[in-house]
């Protein structure tokens, strides 16, 4: 008998990937609550050795297995060194993973995964885990979170692009990069685009340009305008803007995610969408709506704007 055969039903779900910090296990839980609501039966897995505050309970913990302190503590390792070593125990006992899913069998499963940016680009570890969930009969996408405070500093939003661009690659799942914390942008300062260049990642040219304003990065021009050829010429990378607590945001990118996994709708939960979201705007809801959090930081630029003139 195969993997695959034993694995049973086809099971959707999303491994929930980025560095540190971007908001992995909130948006894994704020997701579990809209999907709930939608009538799917939602599990969260824990993957993250390190994540030791959850905020509720988890269908399944690798914190059973394996903990990030005990191994730093046995094998004298640092954090990074540990957390590598956590994930190949974990590939290495593989059936451990497999025997608890199988519990799982039925509902929408969140792969809480760690923060360590090196997992997604080059350590092999957490690919093959990724490819033995497919051998189970997952049918996974991969949702990229990066802080939207990237967004302010073009030298990082340049950093943050080849960073997705190397996961993207190297995790070959569906990919969905998702601009994190929306709702904390103008907190970060004023950006120096319109917000659709950052999502869509138009032309970085201008990023460029940009950068060369700033003393430090004159002198790496010419390096600069080679990293964002390698971008645009993949042509691969862009970001959906995500608020967790917007419910039109949340769909958002629940739809790119169902569209990159392949996960269709059922009529009932598409009757319970647009019961929610009618509730969430407080008249019927149209898919072709503008996304709300765009809509809410142009207004707010706008605002901006206006009390500038008016103190001029």
């Amino acid at each position: 008998m195969s993997e695959g055969s034993r694995g049973g039903s086809l099971a959707f779900g999303q491994v929930v990937i980025g560095p540190p910090g971007s908001g992995k296990t909130s948006y894994c839980h704020a997701m579990r609550e809209f999907l709930g609501r939608l009538g799917r039966s939602v599990a969260v897995v824990n993957l993250d050795p390190a994540n030791e505050a959850l905020p509720c309970p988890c269908a399944l913990d690798i914190g059973e297995l394996v903990t990030l302190p005990d191994v730093m503590d046995s094998l004298g390792l640092g954090p990074n060194g540990g957390l590598l070593y956590c994930m190949e125990y974990l590939e290495a006992n593989a059936d451990w993973l497999r025997d608890r899913l199988q519990g799982l069998r039925g509902h929408y499963v969140l792969f809480d995964c760690p923060g360590q940016v090196e997992l997604y680009t080059h350590h092999e570890a957490l690919k093959n885990i990724f490819g033995q969930l497919a051998k189970w009969n997952f049918r996974l996408a991969a949702v990229h979170l990066v802080d939207s405070h990237y967004c302010t500093d073009p030298g990082k939003f340049i950093s943050v692009l080849c960073t997705s661009l190397s996961t993207m690659l190297h995790v070959e799942l569906p990919h969905v990069n998702v601009l994190s914390k929306m709702d904390l942008i103008e907190q970060y300062g004023k950006l120096a685009f319109n917000l659709d260049y950052y999502t869509e990642v138009l032309d970085l040219s201008y990023l460029v340009d940009h950068l060369a304003s700033d003393p430090f990065f004159r002198n790496f021009r010419r390096l600069n305008e080679k990293l964002v050829e390698v971008i645009e010429d993949y042509s691969l990378v862009s970001f959906v803007p995500l608020n967790i607590q917007d419910k039109q945001s949340m769909r958002q990118v629940l739809q790119a995610v169902d569209k990159a996994s392949g996960y269709c709708f059922g009529e009932q939960e598409q009757r319970s969408l647009q019961a929610l979201m009618s509730a969430a705007v407080g008249a019927d809801f149209h898919f072709s709506s503008t996304l709300a959090v765009q809509e809410k930081y142009v207004q707010s630029q706008d605002k901006a704007v206006e009390e500038e003139v008016m103190d001029l």
